[in-house]
């Protein structure tokens, strides 16, 4: 059960909570003796002081109730003496101080539950990231992201809400249950066997009716997730949406989810809150079994005083409202349950960086890339097959090819984005599979078609966290290179200018040249250029292909080629059709053949 799991979140604040246990056992003794201190209070105003002058003894003979009671009368006998209005007030103060320490202590057993919960709900956010943040890319191609959100925002909460606020009423209300039920014993052991009896009978009834609570839960969660996803869709893509006219596709797929979530909702909550009304009236059956047989002990058998009696009631009805809230406690449980399996579904994830410490470092980079015999496949469809190829140091190796035939998904082995099935790929002639992809991502440096952008400064977009060396020279340099000063320059705050969601605030050539600048920074001797300037007008691309061409200086640089010009340039042209290489050779040999490349050139493919 992931409660289980969960207790181990709260246990490594164990200071805390000792202290809450400390706090909750002084709640629930103040809560029982503040009760029995009503008994004086009920015999001053049935019968005046009593004037009990001797100090009553503990024998074993004696019945303790009988014995606590006439203990308590002889405290205020000794007090007010026959001044009735004067044993009031000592029983009232008494009652105010008693009162007064357990609502402290329960503030207490409050404030540090409060510190157990935020801090577990932190520590649960932080290893949720940390594992999303290190999951394979394939993870991400078969997951949303709406749902991945969801599990991190509105599955925690409810974790928090069902699970952790509940560790505190397990805490407190059992032992307020202990104490009272102690007192009880002390007042009355005959009428006390009657709640003893009553309780798991309740508990099981309870216990039946919460069987489906979880599959329930569960399914909710789940439409709360699609919801997320959804919106975060809608979002996203917004101008195509508007673009088609799809609203009324996306409005109808929302209003399905949204109606489902509904249904879902209703049935789990209406399941809950069978849980009040249901254990208010057991309570209510206990009470009434209590004032049947304790009227008899008080007004037939003579067993039990007037004041001792009422008392009594007052404390059977104080164990109610404990016994109210473990029952929907366990409601919560079953909900809390659902959410924490979807929470720890991706704690459990394996990181792909699961067995990098038992791999071999590579240092730098100094002979070549090599692809033998390499095939890959997403699902059951395959999209390489059979490739090899090799990259020497320096060179500069373009892929070409019609979309679909397999570029981009060749580049993205080499940092191992996505693990091979068959085959080798060969670093220096060390396998990749034998090396640690922490060293292998260190050594290259990626400029992509979609230039990503966080939303911060352009500064902390290109270091990325760096604290090495010197910086502030290092970046100068590199915005230098990648043509990025020449618009950084005329912003307000320069470098420290917010560029907005993913690059909101800037043009396409300008977000592609931070990227290039990002590469520049990282002075990894291998470059992989995915088709970088393909979506940028003529200025913006002039600019980005001259900040490439520098970039590319001393590199060795695998690049899905866009621009005619970069082609003709590059060492060796690499050829793909349907996941295959079908040419490989540089621009003149391939031109000379009637080839697949040359048709590609006449097809205007590349400008």
């Amino acid at each position: 059960m992931y409660f289980k799991r969960v207790l181990n979140y709260v246990f490594s604040f164990k200071k805390y909570f000792l202290l809450n246990i400390l706090f909750s056992v002084f709640y629930a003794l103040f809560s029982a003796v503040a009760f029995l201190s009503l008994m004086p209070m009920l015999e001053v105003l049935f019968n005046g002081v009593n004037d009990i002058k001797e100090k009553p003894q503990l024998e074993l003979s004696n019945n303790l109730g009988e014995f606590i009671e006439n203990w308590l009368n002889f405290q205020v006998s000794s007090f007010a003496a026959d001044d009735n209005q004067k044993a009031i007030l000592f029983v009232v103060g008494v009652v105010i101080i008693l009162f007064f320490l357990k609502n402290i202590s329960n503030y207490f057993a409050l404030f540090f539950s409060t510190l157990i919960r935020n801090g577990v709900i932190k520590n649960l956010k932080k290893n949720i990231y940390e594992k999303i943040i290190t999951l394979p890319l394939s993870y991400f191609s078969k997951n949303k992201k709406g749902d991945l959100i969801s599990r991190m925002s509105s599955d925690v909460i409810e974790v928090q809400n069902s699970f952790l606020s509940i560790i505190e009423i397990f805490i407190r209300d059992p032992l307020t249950i202990a104490f009272t039920i102690g007192a009880m014993f002390i007042i009355s052991y005959k009428l006390t066997l009657f709640v003893i009896v009553f309780i798991p009978v309740s508990g099981f009834i309870i216990s039946f009716i919460g069987k489906t609570l979880k599959r329930k839960s569960l399914l909710v969660q789940k439409e709360q997730a699609e919801l997320t996803s959804i919106t975060e869709e809608t979002i996203n893509g917004i101008t195509i949406i508007k673009s088609f006219l799809a609203e009324s596709f996306f409005k109808n797929k929302f209003d399905k989810t949204n109606t489902n979530f509904l249904s879902f909702s209703n049935k789990l909550i209406n399941r809950q809150n069978i849980a009040a009304p249901l254990s208010e009236f057991l309570g209510i059956l206990v009470i009434a079994v209590l004032l049947w047989y304790g009227g008899q002990l008080v007004l037939i058998d003579m067993e039990l005083k007037p004041a001792a009696f009422i008392t009594y009631m007052g404390l059977a009805y104080g164990v109610l409202t404990p016994a109210k809230s473990i029952s929907k406690a366990f409601y919560s449980l079953k909900k809390g349950n659902a959410a924490a399996e979807r929470v720890f579904e991706i704690i459990d994830s394996k990181s792909e960086f699961f067995d990098d410490s038992n791999k071999e470092n590579l240092d730098s980079f100094k002979k070549c890339i090599e692809f033998k015999n390499v095939s890959f496949k997403y699902e059951n469809a395959t999209v390489l097959n059979n490739i090899s190829l090799k990259v020497n140091k320096g060179e500069m190796v373009a892929i070409v090819g019609s979309s679909g035939s397999g570029k981009s998904t060749l580049v993205n082995l080499i940092p191992r984005f996505f693990d091979i099935v068959s085959g080798k790929i060969l670093i220096d002639d060390i396998d990749i599979n034998d090396l640690s992809r922490l060293k292998i991502r260190s050594l290259i440096g990626i400029v992509s078609q979609d230039s990503i952008l966080f939303n911060t400064s352009i500064k902390e977009n290109i270091i990325l966290g760096d604290s090495k060396g010197n910086i502030d020279e290092k970046l100068s340099e590199s915005l230098s290179i990648a043509n990025a000063d020449e618009f950084i320059n005329e912003l307000d705050d320069q470098d420290n200018y917010n560029v907005g969601d993913n690059g909101s605030n800037l043009s396409g050539g300008q977000k592609q040249r931070l990227a290039i600048a990002r590469a520049v920074y990282s002075n990894s001797p291998i470059l992989i250029l995915d088709e970088a300037t393909s979506s940028l007008d003529s200025k913006s691309e002039k600019l980005v292909q001259d900040a490439i061409d520098k970039l590319m200086i001393n590199k060795t640089s695998i690049v899905i080629a866009h621009r005619l010009s970069t082609i003709q340039n590059a060492n060796k042209i690499i050829v793909l059709d349907k996941g295959e290489i079908v040419e490989q050779g540089n621009h003149d040999q391939l031109i000379k053949n009637d080839s697949y490349y040359k048709k590609l050139i006449a097809l205007q493919s590349f400008k």
